[in-house]
């Protein structure tokens, strides 16, 4: 699994694979949402099967990815 936050165009911060079969990708404003939140509401987008994407959600391993990256120094 890939996780990207987009920060502006051509500027994200990426965790995961390149050859990923899920990217799940978030605006940086959109983080304070809450990735569930935020995949419910349509601002977290997803390639690939959902049922991984829901599994990460639950289990909060995308939030904690997904805070990672939109702290970026």
């Amino acid at each position: 699994m890939q996780f990207r936050v987009a920060f502006g165009k051509n500027d994200e911060a990426v965790e995961g694979s390149d050859d990923a079969s899920v990217v799940v990708s978030i605006a940086a404003a959109d983080v304070g949402l809450g990735p569930a939140v935020a995949f419910m509401q349509g601002r977290l987008k997803n390639t690939g099967p959902t049922g991984p994407l829901l599994e990460v959600l639950r289990d909060g391993s995308a939030s904690a990815a997904i805070s990672r990256l939109a702290s970026r120094p």
